[in-house]
């Protein structure tokens, strides 16, 4: 299992470097650590789900 870094990350997922420190930061993504001043991201996480943003199919439901 390899790691990735949050520009690598970010770059994968197609969102900002500083939103993937932010989800590391609040340990929403598994198996992300911090070494020194860099986050180490497993390479093989999955992008985690943003609960900003409201789904149109969820909204006709309610």
């Amino acid at each position: 299992m390899g790691f990735i870094s949050a520009s690598q990350a970010a770059e994968k997922w197609n969102i900002s470097q500083r939103r993937v420190q932010v989800l590391c930061s609040e340990k929403r993504i598994e198996g992300a650590f911090k070494v020194g001043e860099v986050w180490a991201i497993p390479d093989d996480a999955s992008k985690p789900v943003d609960f900003r943003k409201k789904d149109k199919k969820r909204l006709k439901i309610l």
